[in-house]
């Protein structure tokens, strides 16, 4: 587990969050991770620290509305968003791409979980993963 910070392109957001990249990451295929090319870590509510910039986010939700996709109103990069499922309870989706200070070799050490979003399969991964 490390303490990593995190923003946004601008800076407006940040936050910090400890969390361990060695038990790995999500890509998903459903609509919006696709169009966004979310890359994510999910992190327990007691793991995640807003520093700054609460008034200056915005939230899209969409479908079922289970998932509160907070961004910047002044970049649009989104640094994370919160979730609540049945199978993990709430938590915090952290968009690794983020975090501030992250070395390249730490980046390319984390494992990556592919889930078929498309299909609300969230425990196998889609048929073709390379695109995501």
């Amino acid at each position: 587990m490390k303490k990593y910070n995190g923003s946004c392109h601008c800076g407006a957001v940040r936050f910090e969050a400890d969390i361990d990249l060695s038990q790995g990451s999500l890509r998903c295929n459903c609509s919006f991770c696709l169009k966004i090319r979310c890359w994510a870590v999910m992190v327990k509510p007691e793991a995640f620290r807003l520093l700054a910039g609460e008034a200056e986010m915005n939230v899209y939700q969409f479908g079922a509305k289970n998932e509160h996709h907070y961004f910047c109103k002044h970049c649009g990069v989104r640094p994370y968003g919160i979730g609540n499922s049945p199978r993990y309870g709430v938590f915090y989706g952290v968009n690794v791409a983020s975090l501030d200070g992250v070395g390249d070799e730490e980046l390319a050490n984390a494992p990556i979980t592919y889930v078929d979003g498309r299909a609300d399969n969230w425990i196998s991964p889609p048929a073709e993963t390379r695109y995501l």
